[in-house]
């Protein structure tokens, strides 16, 4: 837990009186997004956890590619509240030929209820994202959405990438169940230092992110060129140095089904 000013204490309070009551408008979800504080009564830094700042949110849901007439599945994986969920709700509201049905997987019940309260038009999950077993019952998903704990978080359900960076390991689940991703991960995960920059710097063919690539066939890609610097004052508590990469998981289904089709049709 967090030592809060008198106003952010105020404010909390304030964000928390509004919860205990029926539905929300827009404006009063966004007032509890940017003042309802994770770490009045949790201990977020040890689970390496902190709620996305709303603006920051609406960039990274930016990448969900919204159809036309038709309707996007989108998971939000380690959803908090419901920030990005709640991001992509909107641009589905206010783009009124595009439906988006969301998804959104919280292993901490206590910000389930409040995400329900927020964002009820989701579908609401409290649960563990990397339970290979709670994802296979999820069906497919359109773009996978999430900030992620950042670090070494522990967890008994592990895939091709075992060094133990959750971040990475929330990446590898979604390549299960979406076609595609868009995802918040401190910038040295990343394959490029962007944010607070003028041009992308690309790290070196041997970083923590070339690791993962070769360990999973997973590409962490540029995102459509936004920069999170502008969101540091946002954040509450600690503010980290993050990036958005994009991944596209298509090339990997096709060859998951190229593989099973090869093990039911033997030589």
């Amino acid at each position: 837990m967090s030592k809060l000013t008198k106003l952010e204490i105020k404010t909390h309070d304030q964000a928390v009186a509004l919860l205990e009551r029926g539905s929300l408008t827009e404006e009063e979800c966004r007032f509890v997004f940017g003042n309802f504080r994770e770490d009045a009564n949790h201990v977020n830094s040890k689970a390496g956890a902190f709620f996305t700042p709303l603006g920051l949110a609406r960039d990274l849901t930016f990448h969900i590619p919204y159809l036309h007439g038709q309707t996007t599945r989108v998971i939000d994986m380690c959803a908090g509240i419901g920030a990005l969920g709640w991001a992509a709700w909107i641009v589905d509201k206010r783009w009124s030929r595009c439906t988006v049905d969301i998804t959104c997987v919280e292993i901490n019940p206590d910000y389930v209820e409040i995400g329900k309260k927020l964002l009820p038009q989701a579908n609401w999950i409290c649960g563990d994202v990397l339970d290979p077993e709670l994802l296979n019952g999820l069906g497919r998903f359109d773009y996978a959405v999430s900030n992620p704990p950042y670090g070494a978080v522990q967890s008994p359900h592990r895939r091709h990438y075992k060094d133990g960076q959750f971040e990475y390991m929330v990446i590898e689940a979604a390549a299960q169940i979406a076609d595609g991703g868009a995802f918040l991960v401190p910038q040295m995960s990343a394959p490029f230092c962007y944010s607070g920059k003028v041009y992308p710097d690309w790290f070196s063919k041997i970083c923590r992110a070339s690791r993962f690539e070769d360990k999973t066939g997973i590409v962490l890609d540029f995102n459509t060129g936004f920069d999170t610097e502008g969101y540091k004052d946002d954040w509450h508590g600690t503010a980290p140095t993050c990036e958005i990469v994009c991944c596209d998981f298509t090339e990997l289904a096709q060859q998951s089904e190229q593989l099973s089709f090869a093990s039911l049709c033997p030589v």
